[in-house]
Parts: C-alpha cells; structure tokens; sequence
C-alpha cells in the first residue's frame, strides 16, 4: 500500500484529510504542518504521496517537491488561482473547495499510478535463455511448414495465443510444440 503524507499548514486541516484518506483503506503515516516535516517523514519511507497545501510556514509546494527524494508525487490542494498552469510531471492539482469523494478518487488513481510504476520497475526488461529462444524457433518452424506461415506470421501467431492465455512466448511456444508433435 502506498504511504501518503499530508502536509497543511493548519493542524485541523490536515487531520480531516487524514481521517477521509483513512476511512477509505489509505495507508497515513505522516500528518505534518511544515514542509521539514514532511521531508523527514518522507526520508523515512521509499515513496509514496503527499498531500500539501500550497504554503507552509517554511516553504512553498514547489521547494517542497524539490526536496523530496525521487519515488513521491505530490496531490497540491489549492484555490482554483493557485492551481492554473500549476500541473507539472509528478504533481497532480486538486483545486478547492472539494468533495471527499473528489480526493479519494484523485488520490486513488494517483496511487495506481505509482503501483503501475513499481510493477514495470521491478519487471524490467528481461532477457530471455538460450533454451527459451531455441522454443521459439523451433515452434515457429513448426507453424511454418505445417502451416504453410511465413516466419512473421508464425511469430505473431505465438504472440496473439500468449497473450490470449496470459502466457509467456516460450511457454506458449512448448505447449504449441507439445501438441503439435
């Protein structure tokens, strides 16, 4: 679950966020009133959100995203002025005054999107055997003479059934080859 930190400079403001995040199964470890504060919460954590005013005591949201390590996106809820033309890579803008189900939804997608992130870095591009790619081959030799299929048609073939299955292409390529021989 994605840690999220909310940082307003009025107390009152900042746990009644807290409390709708938490009402609806979001995970708040940090209520914070300055922005250092948020800094030491988020050096405490690998990533995640945070929820900020435009202004703090101590700095402004932008000097806070600054200094935040790479891994946390900022939910900015501001006036409607303060939010125009403010958007950028990594701050999403929620402009007042808002419905609790406006937050939750931003927030929510804003955490998937961080999810989708996480997955696609921790899968990296991974390359595949020799014995994998010799499936392949082999598989794709066999669709071709018993197929009469040229070699990018085999190919293709291989990945629309890996797809379809929700198999690997070397995987797809030993069922082909176990059913086929």
């Amino acid at each position: 679950m994605t840690n999220i930190i909310v940082v307003f400079p009025r107390p009152e403001n900042a746990r009644q966020i807290k409390r709708i995040l938490m009402q609806n199964g979001f995970h708040v470890p940090a209520v914070c009133v300055t922005g250092a504060q948020a800094l030491q919460s988020a050096g405490e954590l690998q990533s995640g959100i945070v929820v900020s005013g435009y202004r703090m005591a101590d700095m402004v949201y932008e000097e806070l995203y600054e200094d935040l390590q790479p891994g946390f996106e900022m939910l900015l809820v501001a006036s409607p002025a303060n939010c125009k033309g403010r958007e950028r890579e990594g701050i999403v803008c929620l402009a007042t005054p808002f419905q609790a189900n406006e937050l939750v939804q931003t927030v929510r997608m804003m955490d998937d999107s961080l999810m989708r992130r996480k997955r696609e870095a921790r899968k990296g591009k991974r390359e595949r055997t020799e014995e994998e790619l010799e499936l392949i081959a082999e598989a794709k030799a066999l669709l071709m003479v018993r197929n009469r299929m040229s070699e990018e048609e085999a190919h293709r073939y291989l990945q629309k059934r890996s797809m379809e299955n929700g198999t690997g292409l070397s995987e797809t390529a030993q069922m082909i080859l176990s059913l086929l021989t």
